[in-house]
């Protein structure tokens, strides 16, 4: 699989009838090993070992209405009150990050009112902090730990 920039975490891999299988922690269940799902897994890993979320707090995959359309996040950070705090949006390594996923994001974010955003194909990430009064995007650095 490909080599991202996360720190290396020992995430469960198994063959299964000629099938790749990696192991989501979240949902508690084996996934198809593609490269979209190999970011989606280290990013998770990131969140709870480098930025201390309890993995309560995460959702992963959730179906949501935008304009009467069904759409899909990748990642959910909800707060300790259920509101979405931070929106990550996944994909392959060998996916650019062009202005078309900026603009995904930005849309599930007008449904979904997340504090924080990231954008990661696992090789270059990308953060975000709202400003909804000011209705402005601002690039950070990183995401905040997780607050008690």
């Amino acid at each position: 699989m490909f080599k991202l920039n996360f720190p290396s975490y020992q995430i469960p891999i198994k063959n299964k009838e000629n099938k790749m299988l990696v192991f989501d922690c979240i949902r508690k269940k084996w996934i198809s090993l593609i490269p979209e799902e190999w970011v989606r897994v280290n990013c998770i890993q990131f969140l709870i070992n480098e930025k201390k979320i309890p993995k309560s707090l995460i959702s992963v995959e959730k179906e949501f209405k935008l304009n009467n359309l069904k759409k899909r996040f990748d990642i959910v950070v909800y707060n300790r009150n259920g509101k979405v705090q931070v929106l990550i949006e996944c994909k392959a390594p060998t996916v650019k990050i062009k202005q078309t996923v900026f603009n995904q994001i930005s849309k599930y974010n007008l449904v979904l009112k997340s504090k924080y955003l990231m954008i990661t194909n696992g090789i270059n990430h990308y953060f975000f902090v709202m400003n909804f009064k000011a209705k402005k995007i601002e690039f950070i650095k990183e995401l905040p730990s997780y607050e008690l």
